[in-house]
């Protein structure tokens, strides 16, 4: 099959990448390197099945002219800086809604019937059913990132509806892995790094969060996308069925880092606005499928943190 992956060259995007690959698959990498590496496609490159390339979803020309003759677009490329999105509100509704428009257009004018797309478990606000299924109403959004994603999932699955594509909407918890450039655990092996006696938490430390291994989360994605189904869209939970502290995640870093820092905790119930203290959602259905996580979390924290501390120049890049 022919794979257009937006985001390629980014975290999960290249992860994604090299397995399609191993699997026998042609692949197109759309990205614009702001954030992805081109060192997370160096050994992709080595193949003639794989293709880069560099370009922008905010520029619908060059995006349909990539796009033509791929047969199903997983889309990946996203703004992941969720806690500045009360700073920079037109990043996220730029860069996740309106970019997830011009997939869809763009597939549209080439004839790609079929798209993969992130999601995200903070569409579930401040859920109070837990684990939170697919089915659970939707309350109040709490942050410009999960309300950005809500609107490219109401994007796809009206373009479903009118144009006979079939959409596969994954809502996922934070994912951890190699290639891992942003979230609690790069922030907090950073400022370690720079001071191991005194770590900075936002909120209280007490907030609840489920997180999954990159690998767990596309054996979920490519899962679902072998299962056959004549629905015409589907939205899979993706996620362990455990969760874990802030401070039970800060313990078993500084534990296998060998460190004993001071806390200072920056209060509240939240690390910033739109932060959902409590994230774990219910993968009933995708376990039905046959799928299920390999890693635990704090394997995957601790993966996380090899990976890491064997590619310094990786934390050196981001401010």
């Amino acid at each position: 099959m022919r794979f257009f992956v937006t985001g390629g060259a980014g975290f999960i995007g290249s992860n994604l990448v090299d397995r399609l690959l191993q699997l026998g698959h042609d692949v197109t990498a759309y990205d614009n390197l702001s954030t992805g590496q081109r060192s997370f496609i160096d050994g992709a490159r080595r193949s003639d099945r794989f293709r880069l390339v560099e370009g922008d979803i905010l520029e619908p020309d060059a995006l349909g002219a990539a796009m033509a003759g791929s047969e199903l677009v997983v889309h990946l490329a996203a703004n992941a800086d969720v806690q500045f999105g009360a700073e920079q509100p037109r990043r996220d509704l730029e860069q996740n809604t309106i970019a997830t428009f011009n997939v869809l257009e763009a597939m549209r004018a080439t004839g790609v019937g079929r798209i993969a797309f992130s999601s995200t478990g903070s569409i579930y606000g401040d859920s109070t059913v837990f684990p939170t299924p697919e089915t659970a109403p939707f309350p109040v959004q709490t942050s410009m990132y999960g309300a950005s994603k809500l609107a490219g999932e109401g994007l796809i699955q009206a373009y479903c509806e009118a144009y006979g594509f079939h959409g596969y909407i994954f809502r996922f918890v934070s994912i951890l892995g190699e290639r891992y450039s942003h979230g609690h655990v790069f922030d907090f092996y950073k400022s370690l790094r720079a001071d191991a006696t005194e770590l900075r938490v936002l909120g209280d430390g007490q907030q609840r969060k489920s997180y999954l291994y990159v690998q767990d989360c596309i054996d979920g994605i490519l899962t679902v996308l072998d299962a056959s189904s004549d629905s015409r869209v589907q939205v899979f939970n993706l996620g362990t069925a455990e969760y874990c502290r802030v401070d039970e995640s800060i313990g078993w870093i500084t534990a296998h880092l060998g460190l004993s820092p001071r806390l200072r905790y920056t209060g509240g119930d939240r690390g910033w606005i739109g932060d959902s203290p409590f994230i774990f959602l219910d993968t009933t259905k995708a376990r039905a499928l046959g799928w299920r996580p390999r890693l635990t979390i704090r394997d995957g924290i601790i993966r996380t943190l090899d990976y890491l501390q064997a590619n310094p120049s990786l934390l050196d890049e981001r401010p």
